[in-house]
C-alpha cells in the first residue's frame, strides 16, 4: 500500500499555506466536533476521524488537502486511510492545533 502523505510542521505550513487563496488547497480537522468547536484554525472544515469513512467523498481530490487534529495522530491515520481511496497531495499537521495554540497562532470558535 503507497503511503504518499507528507508530515508538515507548524512553520511549513503557515509559510506555505496559511497565505494561499482559500481556493487552493483544503484543511480538514478530523477532530470530533466538540473539539473543534473549542477552537480551530482558520478555514478549517471538520470532518471527525470517527465519521471519515463515510464522509471522504466531501474532500476534493483536486486541491492539497491539509489535515489537523489535536497533536498529529489522527490526522496521520486520517491521511493514509485517504491515501487507500486515492488522494495524492496530502498533508498531515505535525503539531496540532494543540501546538499551532502554544505556538501563539490564533485559533476560530
Amino acid at each position: 500500500m503507497p503511503s504518499s502523505y507528507t508530515d508538515i510542521d507548524l512553520d511549513a505550513y503557515k509559510a506555505d499555506f496559511e497565505a494561499k487563496d482559500a481556493s487552493e488547497y483544503v484543511l480538514i480537522d478530523v477532530r470530533e466536533e466538540d473539539e473543534y468547536a473549542d477552537g480551530h484554525l482558520a478555514r478549517a472544515v471538520n470532518v471527525p476521524l470517527s465519521e471519515l469513512e463515510t464522509r471522504f467523498g466531501e474532500i476534493t481530490t483536486e486541491k492539497p488537502v491539509v489535515l489537523v487534529c489535536a497533536r498529529g495522530g489522527r490526522s496521520a491515520t486520517a491521511a493514509q486511510f485517504l491515501v487507500t481511496k486515492g488522494y495524492k497531495t496530502l498533508y498531515n499537521l505535525d503539531g496540532g492545533t494543540l501546538g499551532w495554540i502554544k505556538a501563539g497562532h490564533p485559533v476560530e470558535k
